[in-house]
């Protein structure tokens, strides 16, 4: 019963009767041909040895830990090794693919590194002085000193004007002095905070006589760099098991008169000086421009792992037969059940949407990023409204796509092998760190409130909330169902619903509510904006993007399975909605059937390129790490290989055999 090499049959037939070349759609959608080519050599240098995730799993928590840093380490040597080899004196390697998929692949516990990669080193160069970054921003680049930002703590998360650590200035010995004065101020849940980093960057309350000042970054030395040992005043350690990524050593931290010089302060923006005088950085917000390029990431690694979710669920689908559909003929691939079509597909279309729109949305921060440097803060406030929405939105759906999507694949989907305990414990994570989802939705909802006002003083709007202008004056919508159409109707439907909700609010501010109460009381609202609003940007990207010119050079069978997916996401988007779109929009029952209509034939036409499609994705087996969904489809095969590699198989008769069951059935216990 060993895995074979050839290729199963129904998978290879799928292969052969789409109607595109996935090789094709493969390189647009890692974005360029040379990009892809590129991938595929990284993943051969450097995934040959790598093991069966879920073998992993019968570790106990120590070893796991060790292995991970372990897969770590080996993972920095093998990238330096390769950036050797082919650039020495470049960066393109090693740092850089310390993050991001390929780095899942090399480190599959969980990267003990990313925070150190995401945040520290990133937050030492950007907000750090010149002076600061030389003396400590180079060693973390090359990994010389390992460090994580400290900003969540025991109990204040989202809310960061509610953190509790403080830092006082004290003027006499040109020093900070740090405390975590109460249990719930404790540092929790930065990665590698445990047990592997010697620096980390505490977000603390600055005061300056007694004064608070605002949340500034602090760095601080929190372990020995040879001994390892906490050093003075500092409780540090490992937070314990989690639900998922349990290889990153998440921890907490307490500081007891922990002093740092003045220095230590992360100041390019917001300065102390040694006589105390406070200087306010130009624009609050860029202290949290970390925590913003962490969210950008989030939307990425959302439309990813759905994709991979897709992949495996889309697999399986084409190689398992069960349940004919006519009584009189053979059991056919489950992938032929228009149900399993209907939870696959969407699922598909909304990674693609989410995978474009996290470029649309990686875009606005580099722009953003080079605007600031200039001085330009106009794009701050559009950039955290974007970065919040889609977060937000991008999280929750694929936490529920990959859910739908191991319930696509029954009893199997429930196995560690199938990888999606993995996959799903990696995204529904992103629904609560860095920003609270509801909360992240409300901030949104109360810019659409500010952004209204400015509507009703024809005011300009930031660009991605322009269409509030378009639609303010009208009354009706007419509907033709066209894509451009839908767009438009999603558009028109959040415009009033944003009209109506600023309504409510300011007919509670009339009530002589005070304006938080009638924020809060209006919440449901809000949220309901916000996420319409995210609604409106994924759908519209999505159709310029493949509409446009951007997809002229593209083959005209590509172009049809991209407007066939186009098509699935805006009636998915419609569909789901309609409460919505029902209370401003007079839809007839011939157009409620219509969509019903189209959604089952545009179904129809992807059911035959649902395989070539996921091939697109370009997966290696080593990345999905899923008994479902290899290349190969040898699905019974992988499964029980899988089976026969569990801990309790090692031997034929247990010892609890003999200590336990035998005793019992004895009557002796």
């Amino acid at each position: 019963m060993s895995v074979n090499n050839s290729i199963n049959v129904d998978l290879l037939k799928e292969r052969q009767n789409a109607s595109f070349d996935s090789e094709e759609f493969a390189a647009l959608f890692w974005q360029g041909e040379n990009k892809l080519q590129m991938k595929r050599f990284f993943e051969t240098e450097l995934l040959s040895d790598t093991e069966d995730l879920h073998i992993y799993e019968y570790l106990s928590y120590e070893d796991l830990y060790t292995k991970a840093l372990n897969d770590c380490v080996k993972a920095a040597e093998k990238l330096k090794k390769l950036q050797n080899k082919i650039n020495p004196d470049g960066n393109e390697i090693y740092p850089t693919l310390m993050m991001g998929p390929l780095a899942e692949s090399l480190m599959p516990l969980g990267n003990t590194f990313t925070v150190h990669i995401l945040m520290f080193t990133r937050a030492l160069k950007s907000h750090g002085t010149d002076e600061l970054y030389q003396k400590f921003g180079k060693r973390a680049d090359n990994f010389e000193i390992i460090g994580t930002y400290a900003q969540t703590e025991l109990g204040h998360g989202t809310n960061l004007k509610g953190l509790e650590t403080r830092a006082d200035y004290d003027r006499k010995t040109d020093e900070f002095i740090l405390n975590t004065p109460t249990l719930s101020s404790y540092k929790w849940w930065p990665g590698g905070l445990g047990q592997s980093v010697n620096y980390c960057i505490v977000v603390a309350q600055l005061y300056i006589n007694n004064e608070s000042k605002g949340i500034q970054m602090f760095l601080l030395q929190v372990r020995d760099e040879e001994t390892h040992m906490p050093l003075p005043g500092i409780d540090i350690g490992d937070i314990g098991k989690k639900i998922g990524f349990n290889g990153v050593n998440n921890g907490f931290l307490g500081l007891k008169n922990v002093r740092i010089p003045r220095t230590n302060m992360l100041m390019r923006n917001s300065k102390v000086l040694s006589d105390g005088t406070f200087i306010q950085s130009p624009k609050s917000q860029l202290a949290y421009l970390p925590m913003v390029y962490v969210r950008c990431m989030v939307v990425f690694n959302a439309g990813y792992h759905l994709a991979l979710a897709a992949t495996i669920a889309t697999r399986y689908s084409a190689v398992r037969r069960q349940s004919p559909i006519n009584p009189d003929e053979p059991e056919p691939q489950i992938l032929d059940h228009v149900t399993q079509q209907h939870k696959l597909f969407p699922e598909i279309a909304t990674a693609i949407a989410y995978n474009l729109s996290a470029s649309k949305l990686n875009q606005y921060f580099q722009d953003t990023t080079v605007a600031i440097k200039k001085n330009d803060f106009s794009r701050l406030e559009e950039l955290h409204a974007l970065a919040c929405t889609l977060k937000a939105s991008s999280s929750y759906d694929a936490t529920a796509g990959i859910e739908r999507l191991r319930l696509a694949c029954g009893g199997h989907g429930y196995l560690t092998s199938s990888n999606f305990g993995n996959i799903y414990a990696k995204i529904s994570v992103t629904c609560t760190y860095e920003g609270e989802n509801t909360v992240l939705y409300l901030q949104v909802g109360k810019i659409l409130m500010k952004k209204w006002a400015d509507v009703l003083a024809e005011k300009q709007l930031m660009p991605t909330m322009s269409y509030l202008n378009d639609w303010k004056n009208s009354k009706t919508f007419n509907w033709n169902g066209s894509w451009d159409c839908m767009i438009k109707a999603l558009q028109f439907v959040t415009t009033k619903k944003t009209e109506i909700t600023f309504s409510h609010y300011m007919r509670r501010l009339k009530m002589g509510q005070s304006q938080p109460i009638a924020l809060n009381n209006t919440g449901i609202e809000l949220i309901q904006v916000a996420e319409l609003h995210a609604c409106v940007f994924v759908a519209s990207n999505f159709f310029t993007e493949v509409t446009g010119d951007a997809l002229a050079k593209q083959s005209n069978e590509l172009r049809a399975v991209l407007h066939n997916l186009l098509e699935l996401f805006l009636l998915k988007t419609i569909l789901r909605y309609m409460n919505f779109i029902l209370l401003f929009i007079n839809l007839t029952d011939a157009d409620v059937t219509d969509l019903q209509n189209r959604l089952e034939e545009v179904l129809k036409r992807l059911r035959p390129d649902a395989v070539a499609i996921c091939d697109s994705f370009d997966f290696h087996d080593s990345v999905l790490q899923s008994t479902l969904g290899a290349y190969d489809g040898n699905v019974y095969e992988r499964i029980y290989a899988a089976a026969k590699q569990s801990s309790l198989n090692s031997q034929p008769v247990p010892k609890s055999f003999h200590t336990h069951l035998k005793p019992f059935m004895q009557g002796k216990l």
